[in-house]
């Protein structure tokens, strides 16, 4: 035995009205965050042929991150 089925459908007044531009917008950090983590890997893959970890010595990327930190916080 099978069960009666019903389907709505909307009147023509109710339809869905296309996307306005200010629905639509980005926020600032979905462009931000994906352009901060690009630059941050570019920076890996560029200062990785100067390891500096059997000197002891600071590489250039730390001191940039130390330097971004103290300006952000």
């Amino acid at each position: 035995m099978s069960a009666p089925t019903h389907t709505r459908s909307l009147p023509s007044a109710r339809r869905t009205r296309p996307a306005t531009a200010a629905s639509t917008r980005l926020h600032w950090w979905a462009l931000a965050l994906p352009a901060l983590a690009f630059g941050f890997l570019l920076l890996l893959l560029a200062g990785s042929g100067e390891a500096h970890a059997a000197t002891g010595e600071v590489s250039g990327l730390v001191q940039a991150a130390e330097q971004l930190l103290r300006a952000v916080g």
